[in-house]
């Protein structure tokens, strides 16, 4: 099929534009159709979706679907996915029904919360997608816009805090990235995403401000999008936005925040930094390294004190997240697989839990701890599900969340053990905040009195966690459905990087 990749990316988009032209909102009825027409789109995007994996070559490690068309001002239009990038894509519209089934109880400006999912969508897509610098730029930074008005509109009391919290770490991180685009594109002279992959930036050491740059401009260009990518996904220390917006954010937009727009900063490492600045990205490993494992071993710590629901997730996130980090910059074939594996894990596996928040709180509209207890007696298979996934987040053997972290580890042990031994705590301590939590929410006796009438999941509940709990089990049990796919693009990217490692011991003789 041609144009697959602009198909699926605008579909969503059209959507929008349809529901916002036509759709009139306010009534109820109105109100009902602009729901059904959105979780239409979003089934429609992910079945188009599904086109992608049947027409895909899992031994070609280069883009495939490619679409090449002359764009502005001598810009290109170009897409494609590689083994890496399709699995995001997949995510990304395989979660997009179930968020906007989760939103079927909003009953303010319904119209205006779908347009703003339906366009999030299409930017997202368009993310992992874009094969030129400047087409990546605008679909990074525009999905910025639908969430920052979701959580504003639509969020908690805090809502304007955290929502502008989140759109100026997000975007000033972004700018050096800009900077450094601009600065490649007038030194390669293009703005082609798999050229600058393989061309070869300056790795002459210098001196800036009295400072000695070792890796020269690879360096400084690396720390430039390292500046946007660490932002976003968040890792320590510029991750305190993260917290504030999953507290004030709806059910729906915590979900879509933690399972896909903190994955956009790994893939940004993946994308860019280490087959365009390999180098710089070596020269810069022993750093990212101790900040992943003081991450996963501090925010394990925070999680643990924390007595909002939602405010333990994010900072379990931000620890998750730090594997991700750990096993990117191993750059060995365990570390990016499991890197990769823990962030589609993540996006299963922390969605779901903020689902499980999401579930109580429409029925309590509280997410404090201390409020729940028991629940188990009146919501067994609520218990049920929400053990499932608590479990998975702790990484429990037969889950997708264990082979995830069980790679990176593996990765990072071969090339710092020490790192790999303090990451390892985590392990533990992600065990003890997410049993804490599940043993004062659901066991106990059934004291409070609010809780006495509480009902178990809904048909519509069930049928949200039902895929994601077959996808948790099914990455766990048969992790090959995903290595074997990404592993010759993986391997791909390793073999040059690992040819540019002469010129890093170059520059460290240097």
């Amino acid at each position: 099929m041609e144009n697959l990749l602009s198909i699926i990316t605008f579909v969503p988009l059209v959507a929008a534009a349809i529901l916002a032209l036509v759709q009139r909102g306010g009534s109820p009825a109105a109100d009902r159709g602009a729901k059904w027409f959105a979780l239409t789109a979003t089934t429609v995007t992910f079945l188009i979706s599904l086109f992608l994996l049947a027409g895909f070559d899992p031994a070609n490690p280069g883009f495939q679907f490619v679409e090449d068309h002359a764009w502005i001002m001598g810009l290109r239009y170009k897409m494609g996915v590689d083994g890496i990038s399709i699995l995001f894509v997949l995510l990304t519209t395989f979660l997009m029904p179930l968020t906007i089934a989760s939103a079927w109880d909003v009953d303010k400006r319904v119209k205006e919360y779908m347009i703003a999912f339906l366009v999030l969508e299409g930017l997202m897509i368009g993310v992992f997608t874009a094969l030129d610098l400047v087409l990546f730029y605008l679909f990074f930074e525009a999905g910025l816009i639908p969430m920052f008005l979701i959580i504003g509109i639509w969020g908690g009391k805090d809502r304007i805090y955290a929502s502008f919290k989140f759109f100026l770490y997000t975007f000033l991180g972004s700018v050096l990235m800009l900077v450094a685009m601009i600065w490649m594109y007038l030194h390669a002279g293009t703005t082609d995403i798999p050229t600058l992959m393989v061309t070869k930036f300056p790795t002459e050491s210098f001196s800036l401000l009295g400072i000695h740059i070792l890796g020269g401009m690879q360096t400084l260009l690396f720390l430039a999008f390292f500046a946007s990518f660490a932002v976003k996904m968040p890792m320590w220390p510029v991750h305190t936005w993260l917290p504030d917006a999953h507290v004030q954010a709806p059910t729906a937009a915590s979900v879509l925040l933690a399972a896909v727009m903190l994955k956009m900063g790994g893939y940004g490492f993946l994308r860019f930094s280490l087959p365009m600045f390999p180098v710089g990205s070596e020269v810069m490993s022993g750093l990212v390294f101790w900040m992943s494992a003081i991450a996963i071993v501090y925010t394990s710590l925070v999680a643990l004190v924390q007595e909002d629901m939602k405010k333990l997730i994010a900072y379990s996130s931000v620890a998750h997240m730090g594997y991700v980090t750990m096993g990117i910059f191993a750059a060995n074939q365990q570390g990016i697989d499991g890197a990769i594996f823990q962030m589609l894990s993540h996006g299963f596996v922390s969605g779901a839990l903020f689902l499980c928040v999401g579930v109580i709180y429409d029925r309590m509209h509280t997410r404090e701890i201390a409020a729940y207890g028991g629940l188990v007696n009146r919501m067994p298979r609520y218990a049920m599900v929400f053990l499932f996934f608590t479990m998975a987040n702790v990484g429990l053997p037969g889950t997708s969340g264990f082979v995830g972290e069980f790679l990176t580890l593996m990765g990072t042990f071969q090339k710092n053990t020490w790192v790999a031994l303090v990451a390892t705590s985590g392990v533990i301590f992600s065990a003890a905040y997410a049993l804490w939590l599940y043993r004062r929410v659901v066991f106990g006796e059934l004291l409070k009195e609010s809780l006495k009438t509480i009902n178990d999941m809904t048909a519509r509940e069930k049928a949200i966690f039902a895929p994601l709990v077959a996808a948790t089990l099914v990455l766990g049990i048969c992790p090959w459905i995903v290595t074997d796919l990404i592993g010759p693009s993986v391997a791909h990217l390793i073999e040059n990087y690992n040819a540019s490692l002469p010129a890093v011991a170059a520059v460290a003789g240097h």
